[in-house]
């Protein structure tokens, strides 16, 4: 394929912003709140199956029907309200949560970034979360110097269905001037993989502890990371044998999608 943007998910690929950044913000603004219920990795896992931060809170509460206490009331007047208040504090740990650091980049993005940045291949983001939760990861996770080199930003509030709809790539794909043939998409879930598709992307699928197990049959690649020296890359599915991590050649030579 002619290579000439990276789309790149954010939440499980760029970083592992689920599981050490997202859940634990979840958790301790329960706590803040007085909340009795907390969510584990187990339950967190189905609850990524919905698009974003606030219908995830919303499904919990509807669904699972936790003891609320003292805040049923709140809820029963104003469900949508009240989930706004949570995820407002959840944001803010989280962004704390970014600013000391504990959350670093994935091996091999850094390194992707730089060398497709040096090869004229254009960066774009592509993101279900807000423009104001992406913020933090791009200020202290990947820093100025790799944020200088992103092009374009698609972020979940620019558009009517987040993925798995495909509106967000298209939107990405739109800013670039550019075609599915052109591009390539970095995903880490099932939910992420089936948004690139739909828009007629190949893709390349960086499982984590979170998405391992779920379905990415239509990946051109699923590998373990994208790898870098000391961290080497695994194929657990696709073409091409070992490799020791993702390089532009090997986005270059992905199978194109057949249909969309």
């Amino acid at each position: 394929m002619t290579l000439k943007a990276i789309l790149f998910d954010v939440d499980g690929t760029l970083a592992d912003t689920e599981s050490l950044g997202h859940r634990p913000a979840y958790n301790r603004a329960f706590r803040q709140m007085g909340l009795g219920f907390r969510w584990g990795p187990k339950l967190y896992r189905k609850l990524l199956r919905q698009p974003g931060g606030r219908e995830r809170l919303r499904h919990y509460i509807l669904k699972y029907q936790p003891d609320l206490g003292t805040h049923r009331a709140a809820v029963d007047a104003d469900l949508d309200q009240w989930v706004a208040e949570v995820h407002a504090l959840k944001s803010k740990y989280f962004r704390r949560f970014m600013r000391r650091g504990q959350v670093p980049l994935r091996p091999g993005i850094a390194r992707l970034m730089r060398e497709a940045h040096d090869a004229g291949v254009r960066l774009a983001i592509v993101t279900n979360a807000s423009r104001k939760t992406l913020n933090p990861v791009l200020k202290f996770i990947m820093g100025p110097a790799l944020c200088s080199v992103i092009e374009v930003v698609a972020s979940g509030e620019e558009v009517g269905h987040k993925k798995p709809a495909p509106d967000l790539y298209r939107l990405a794909m739109a800013r670039l001037g550019l075609t599915a043939a052109d591009c390539v998409a970095l995903e880490d879930s099932e939910m992420g993989l089936r948004a690139a598709r739909a828009a007629g992307l190949p893709a390349v699928v960086t499982v984590n502890d979170d998405t391992r197990e779920q379905d990415f049959s239509g990946a051109a690649l699923v590998v373990s990371s994208l790898g870098e020296p000391g961290a080497p890359s695994c194929v657990l599915r696709g073409a091409g044998g070992p490799l020791p991590w993702v390089t532009l050649d090997t986005l270059r030579h992905l199978p194109v999608p057949v249909t969309a």
